[in-house]
């Protein structure tokens, strides 16, 4: 059973990436681990030292939203909270390998800077570093105990796969439809014929599980835009996204990724590449 990390900095988008993760931790049958990062070193700071403090205050936070939330997990699953020092987005990596969590929650301001908090500012920090997949969940985002559908852009790259057996799990615990989307922004006919060959692939990856799936194009200049407005129109619940490839051809690389992460209303679910990867 791996647990769910959910890095938590006490602001309202922090609480309700915690309860965005309940559902999610019930689903994968996983406990959930609270962690909050001191960042501030007393040799930084232009004031004494509140280090101390800071987490007393933090530990009567945590044991107030577990007072609060714990009672809404599962059977036999519980919610603890762990407390850290250092840099947010190194600390929550460290402590997800430590735990061998299998999924980091965090909540994400968007491109509105809502809430002057850490975690809006180290979301995408805590997506490049983590090794484990990694759901960025906006504040505004309605709570929901299912996830009915899950877009899944592919684009040219021989790494857009890789997310496939993760999605293949969620969407077999929450009976999810997959949209399966070809996304280019070339007109260029080798590069259309690299994403339908994917999308393909894909298709025949998911029917073979069992899942059930819809197959879809998009060309624009302007991928991210076009890929969040598919989103609105089929109402996703969830957009799976690698967070870089190697190919100088591919959609979704850096910025596009974080242009993602940042603009998206619908939580996303992103996933590194790994080497060696084999699709079974």
């Amino acid at each position: 059973m791996q647990a769910v990390v959910v890095a938590v900095d006490f602001s309202n988008t922090s609480i309700h990436a915690i309860e965005y993760a309940i559902p999610l931790a019930n689903k994968l049958k996983s406990d959930i681990i609270l962690v909050w990062v001191d960042k501030i070193s007393p040799s930084e700071s232009l004031y004494p030292d509140t280090s101390s403090e800071n987490r007393n205050e933090a530990k009567k936070r945590f044991e107030e939203i577990i007072a609060t939330y714990s009672r809404r997990m599962g059977k036999n699953l519980k919610m603890e909270y762990k407390l850290r020092k250092g840099k947010i987005y190194h600390e929550v990596d460290i402590l997800a390998k430590n735990e061998r969590a299998g999924l980091i929650i965090t909540g994400s301001h968007g491109i509105s800077g809502f809430e002057e908090y850490w975690i809006g500012s180290n979301a995408f920090k805590i997506v490049t570093y983590a090794t484990c997949p990694v759901i960025t969940v906006r504040h505004d985002f309605p709570l929901k105990k299912s996830i009915q559908r899950i877009l899944l852009p592919i684009d040219s790259s021989v790494e857009t796969i890789q997310k496939l057996p993760y999605v293949v799990r969620l969407a077999h615990l929450f009976k999810s439809e997959v949209h399966v989307v070809g996304t280019h922004s070339s007109h260029l006919t080798s590069i259309q014929r690299l994403a339908e060959k994917y999308v393909q692939q894909s298709s025949t990856y998911l029917f073979s599980h069992d899942i059930k799936c819809v197959e879809d194009n998009i060309v624009a200049t302007d991928i991210t835009k076009a890929t969040l407005q598919y989103a609105k129109d089929v109402k996703a619940d969830l957009i799976a996204i690698m967070t870089e490839q190697e190919t100088p051809a591919n959609i979704l690389l850096g910025p596009h990724a974080q242009q993602l992460i940042n603009q998206s209303p619908v939580p996303v679910l992103s996933i590194h590449p790994q080497e060696n990867f084999c699709l079974k």
